[in-house]
């Protein structure tokens, strides 16, 4: 390969413009024309650094005197970082000593507050570096972000009242125009539909345990001859507001429970039981002329008032409300059931039942407990209202096949109520 050429004398001349010829004349020296490096690079005009708008960065003197360290010089090679790793813990536990060893006004001293905007103002020659300004900003920033999403995040928590009703806007049977004005009302009058928790001691010849054998006894009567629900519910109410305002004998018990089941009857159905099949599910125990006669009796004492809400009338709008299936109704009608043997129960007014019956079924089915808001809402009862009911209906639930008043019991573990009797109770509300 031959030499290059590059630095040749008869190849690079001096321009000569003298004249405005612009004739290249050769040079007269013919010596060796190749610089020395240094003489190149003064020539290189660095390119100016990019501009930063604050450099307000310290340097590597500056730190080291704040941390009271003078600057090390030394490269690091293998040996010199092995020996560091080694010094590290020695060096902490100085470090330790001397920051114990600091006073607390000297530690003020070297403290510095970055958000301290006054002393910059006054002339302090430290000037906050631009990024931490700038991730102040973004901190700042992302917390209103955070407080705004958490607001979102509990507004989207908060549920919603769900229009029940919507689907049957077009229904003309279902009365959506006036719906919650019918069931303002039932609350209203459901007071004189309720009994005194007590009426039992004003009863000579009874108690509340013969009248916890008689609503059994109907239900089963009210099952085998396939009456509608609402029957049963009004008998109850018949039988008890009868009861509490006027005396009878133990024998005329069930004649009481006989004829309340046949005004139910003449007000709820549309085939009424003849006089003579009561007689008979009765064996026989009373005439046609006594249970006619207890039938005028009744209807004067209660001044023809059947139309009182109960228990029922309730179950079907808070069940609506529930957004229940087949199981959830069932379960539920089954603990309402429960609750009509039982005296003690008396002290709570209709909707309470119902709405505790319809809490206390889906925390047995969900296995946690659950009141929406759409169900507080057409309810009128919060969750922590109906615990102490709730929890009475759990224990009914519990025993309900136990005992000798097994009525309910038996209506629901049959494959027509979906062998409902069978749900393991909420007892974790107990």
């Amino acid at each position: 390969m031959g030499k290059s050429d590059e630095n040749s004398l008869g190849l690079v001349g001096s321009m000569n413009l003298q004249g405005g010829g612009g004739k290249i004349m050769p040079a007269a020296n013919t010596g060796p024309t190749r610089r020395a490096l240094s003489t190149i690079n003064k020539n290189i005009i660095e390119p100016p650094s990019y501009p930063y708008p604050v450099n307000n960065k310290r340097s590597l003197s500056e730190r080291n005197a704040i941390c009271n360290k003078p600057p090390v010089h030394r490269p690091i090679t293998r040996k010199f970082s092995a020996q560091l790793a080694e010094n590290k813990p020695q060096i902490r536990d100085e470090e330790t000593k001397k920051s114990d060893s600091v006073p607390s006004e000297e530690a003020e001293k070297i403290a510095i507050d970055v958000d301290d905007s006054d002393k910059e103002e006054e002339g302090d020659n430290f000037n906050e570096p631009m990024f931490v300004q700038h991730t102040e900003a973004m901190m700042e920033e992302i917390d209103k972000m955070e407080e705004e999403t958490e607001m979102e995040d509990a507004e989207e928590k908060e549920e919603q009242v769900i229009n029940i009703d919507a689907c049957d806007e077009k229904n003309p049977l279902a009365v959506v125009e006036y719906i919650e004005d019918i069931y303002d009302f039932y609350k209203k009058i459901e007071e004189h539909s309720c009994v005194a928790p007590n009426y039992m001691d004003n009863q000579k010849d009874l108690n509340e345990r013969m009248r916890g054998i008689l609503i059994d006894w109907l239900i089963e009567v009210h099952y085998k001859f396939e009456l509608m629900e609402e029957t049963l519910y009004l008998t109850i109410s018949v039988i008890d507001r009868f009861l509490a305002v006027h005396q009878i004998v133990r024998k005329k018990l069930q004649l009481v429970g006989v004829t309340a089941l046949l005004l139910a009857c003449k007000y709820e159905e549309v085939s009424v039981p003849v006089v003579d099949d009561l007689i008979l599910i009765s064996d026989k125990a009373y005439t046609r002329r006594e249970v006619l006669d207890m039938e005028k009796l009744m209807a004067n004492t209660l001044q023809f008032n059947f139309s009182l809400p109960t228990p029922y009338v309730f179950m079907k709008r808070f069940l609506k409300a529930a957004q229940s299936d087949k199981k959830l109704e069932v379960l539920s009608f089954l603990i309402i059931d429960l609750c009509l043997v039982e005296y003690e129960m008396l002290e709570y007014a209709p909707s309470k039942l119902a709405a505790s019956a319809v809490y206390t079924a889906q925390c047995a089915l969900n296995g946690f407990e659950e009141w929406s808001k759409t169900c507080e809402f057409h309810t009128g009862y919060k969750e922590e209202q109906l615990l102490e009911c709730a929890r009475k209906m759990v224990a009914f639930h519990h025993k309900a096949g136990t005992g000798k008043l097994t009525g309910v019991h038996r209506k629901y573990n049959t494959s027509k109520f979906s062998y409902a009797a069978r749900t393991e109770p909420a007892g974790f509300l107990l």
